[in-house]
């Protein structure tokens, strides 16, 4: 098995190309630059080196995570004072869960991009 395959499973976004394929680099930065806020973009640092960017990224997501596992497990005793019918509560407490599987495989995605880039910038 090559250094490339192990890179490569189910965690791996197909928005990104194969790493050592012609232009990966500029595929992963492309994706990247999508999890952080746009703002980002005018860092020059982050947009000149792209492991730079795939750690911030990552951070960017954790984030995510935190804020959208506390959204859920505080639905249940928030949503009801602001007035929300029960089927909305449970379709939002729904849509929370998703959004946290969601940021997990996105998460996954990012470290694998990660350590892809970091192989190669050595």
């Amino acid at each position: 098995m090559s250094l490339t395959s192990t890179w490569l499973g189910p965690d791996w976004p197909r928005q990104v190309k194969t790493p050592g394929s012609y232009d990966w680099e500029r595929s992963a930065a492309k994706w990247l630059r999508e999890l952080v806020p746009a703002r980002y973009a005018s860092y020059p640092a982050l947009m000149r080196h792209p492991v730079l960017l795939a750690r911030h990224a990552q951070i960017q997501v954790e984030h995510e995570i935190r804020v959208a596992r506390t959204a859920l497990q505080t639905a249940r005793a928030d949503l009801p004072r602001l007035g929300l019918h029960e089927g909305v509560i449970e379709h939002t407490i729904k849509l929370y869960a998703a959004e946290v599987t969601q940021l997990q495989h996105i998460a996954r995605s990012v470290r694998a991009v990660t350590q892809a880039l970091a192989r190669t910038a050595r």
